[in-house]
């Protein structure tokens, strides 16, 4: 058998520190200010479709170039043929090579189900599948490999929870489980490694904070740790693996928020960071370019048209040792040793590739005492880097960096 050999170093979740947290202002979009307009990530550009300015309701499309700062004005949705399909609040998202852009509310048509894909290769919008659920605006997507996931927003009769994913390559919606939240409209939604993330919203009575998980190999959703900020709406969500952001909103004294929140993969903990220099808003839009973060446009009693980068420059390399922890041997050979000079008690001990892929089937756990774990390797795994996160009985986090030899 092969000698598979671990190094083991012990970390709070700040061993994903940052040597910036910065916003930089880049080039305004081009057309009059906006908000509620959709946004995705296609082929190394960022995109804005549609949205709702001072006159009315939009369907034009605008592509962000990251090399030059610059936007360019891109076919309207609908194509040449698309007069009518003006709207705000609609979803999209990014999948095959492909754009997709539905749902919303205009004036024509104050709740639609429309579905669209954007192909850039050809400049051309093609009509898919309809949406199965009921005709809705402020609706949530993400993405996850070929399948996008739509649900939850508000139609006709009020706010819904059901969630559909929509096969790309098939041109299919099935049902998934239902989220597992209250019906809300005008939350978050993103995507971070092979697992989507809905939270924030209005539910009929209140603003919300809560944050969930959804897997798809499961079909299952899970709370998460709750948005340490105020309740709000209108937020906007960004993956940035392993980040997750959740920026701007309103929230229910009518306030415009700025405060800018990153939530850690692997740790289930919330920091916050740098405001949103642009001032408190709501209904902005943003998007994740080669790992690059950006927001704009977006209302708080005037529309905008500007935009910024968030300079974040991850990084998993500074480590800050926790004194009460102890791991040997180190290297080791097999098997290694988590004990505690504190009461430990019942730990939850899961392992992930850099990527995010749950690798815990391929490690045995044992508890032998109060305060010590045995944690054995039961295959070999590739060389690289692996994550172990630890979740203390009272929901403390902590992660774990282990180089494979």
């Amino acid at each position: 058998m092969i000698k598979t050999y671990l190094s083991i170093y012990f970390s709070l979740v700040t061993t994903f520190s940052f040597s910036q947290d910065v916003w930089i202002q880049r080039d305004s979009v081009n057309g009059p200010p906006r908000g509620s307009c959709a946004s995705f990530t296609l082929k190394g550009e960022g995109f804005v479709v549609g949205g709702i300015d001072v006159e009315e309701f939009k369907r034009k499309s605008y592509s962000y170039d990251l090399d030059q700062d610059d936007w360019d004005d891109e076919l309207a949705l609908g194509g040449e043929s698309g007069s009518g399909l003006e709207r705000a609040s609609a979803i999209a998202f990014s999948a095959e090579g492909f754009a997709y852009v539905g749902l919303g509310g205009g004036s024509a048509v104050p709740y639609y189900k429309d579905l669209w894909k954007f192909d850039d290769e050809t400049d051309t919008w093609t009509q898919m599948a309809d949406f199965p659920g009921s005709p809705r605006l402020g609706a949530i997507a993400f993405a996850i490999g070929h399948v996008g996931y739509v649900g939850a927003g508000q139609d006709v009769d009020g706010l819904t929870k059901d969630f559909y994913g929509y096969n790309s390559t098939l041109n299919e919606w099935y049902e998934i489980s239902e989220f597992q939240g209250v019906e809300r409209k005008e939350a978050v939604g993103f995507s971070m490694g092979s697992r989507g993330y809905v939270g924030t919203g209005k539910s009929s009575t209140i603003y919300l904070k809560d944050f969930w998980e959804y897997r798809p190999d499961m079909d299952e959703w899970k709370r998460l740790a709750d948005l340490p900020g105020i309740p709000r709406m209108g937020a906007v969500g960004l993956g940035a693996f392993p980040s997750g952001f959740v920026a701007l909103g309103e929230d229910a004294s009518y306030n415009y928020r700025k405060d800018v929140w990153e939530y850690h993969y692997y740790g289930d903990i919330w920091t916050q960071r740098a405001d949103f220099p642009g001032g408190g808003r709501t209904q902005a839009s943003g998007f994740v370019v080669d790992n690059r973060i950006f927001m704009g446009l977006g209302y708080n009693g005037v529309y905008h048209d500007d935009f910024y980068e968030y300079d974040k420059n991850l990084s998993i390399n500074g480590v800050e040792l926790d004194q009460h922890l102890s791991i040997y041997p180190n290297p080791i050979e097999f098997q290694f040793i988590i004990e505690s000079s504190q009461f430990l008690g019942s730990l939850n001990i899961s392992f992930y590739s850099i990527e995010g892929k749950d690798v815990t089937s391929h490690f045995q756990l044992n508890q032998i005492n109060t305060n010590k774990f045995q944690c054995n390797l039961k295959s070999n795994l590739p060389s690289g880097t692996y994550i172990v996160r630890i979740t203390t009985e009272n929901n403390q986090s902590f992660i774990k960096r282990i180089n494979i030899k």
